[in-house]
């Protein structure tokens, strides 16, 4: 199977060189990494890995890098495409059950073992979740980075937005065309590093302010 793992990446010289190393021993290879406008050594470290780097040459923000990084996957004619955070809270050995759980659907969420989080990560998350929920994306972990495309949902689901709003458009779109979507738990590590990172309070409400005009867009 042509499957591909697309990360994106802002500022990650910390962390990425390590996790493409664990996703090589893990035995995968096709490797798209988005360099969303780092300043860092983020994309001279990907290329040492041998990873394919595309790069924005200003931040646009990760559903914009998604964006990217899905297409080119589909370009290459990629069966299936898993996104793969860059700040190493995921678990490279959960890739394989995700890709395996793509025999009866058409997008996998990893629904997150929360290990060390803070309390106002899980807040947030409850309340996007909710907010998706309302939406039309009943699932457990709607915000979770990591994801399986089937080639088919690759081709359907359409991404319109450029910020961390992406996460609930995805979950949203699958299920308005009919896509087949599943939970696969996985473990998700909070190091200092990465609970620094990602989403706040102002950028949760933000994201709902977006995705109203989401929803209106797609109607």
């Amino acid at each position: 199977m042509n499957c591909w793992i697309v990360m994106p990446a802002h500022n990650e010289e910390r962390t990425i060189g390590g996790v493409l190393e664990a996703l090589r021993r893990e035995g995968w290879r096709n490797i798209i990494v988005v360099d969303d406008g780092s300043r860092d050594r983020t994309a001279e470290i990907a290329r040492a890995q041998g990873a394919v780097v595309l790069r924005h040459e200003r931040n646009l923000g990760l559903g914009a890098a998604l964006r990217t990084g899905l297409q080119e996957a589909l370009r290459r004619g990629a069966d299936c495409a898993v996104t793969f955070d860059a700040d190493g809270q995921h678990d490279p050995r959960a890739v394989r059950a995700m890709v395996e759980a793509l025999e009866d659907a058409d997008l996998v969420i990893g629904s997150r073992e929360f290990l060390n989080v803070p309390a106002h990560k899980r807040f947030g998350n409850f309340m996007l979740n909710l907010i998706t929920r309302l939406m039309g994306g009943p699932l457990l972990d709607s915000q979770s980075g990591m994801r399986a495309f089937s080639r088919r949902a690759l081709a359907a689901i359409p991404i319109r937005s450029d910020r961390y709003e992406v996460s609930s458009e995805i979950v949203i779109n699958a299920r308005r065309l009919g896509l087949r979507i599943k939970e696969v738990p996985v473990k998700c590590y909070f190091t200092d590093y990465s609970k620094a990172r990602g989403t706040t309070i102002a950028s949760g409400i933000r994201i709902f302010l977006r995705l109203i005009r989401l929803r209106a867009l797609y109607g």
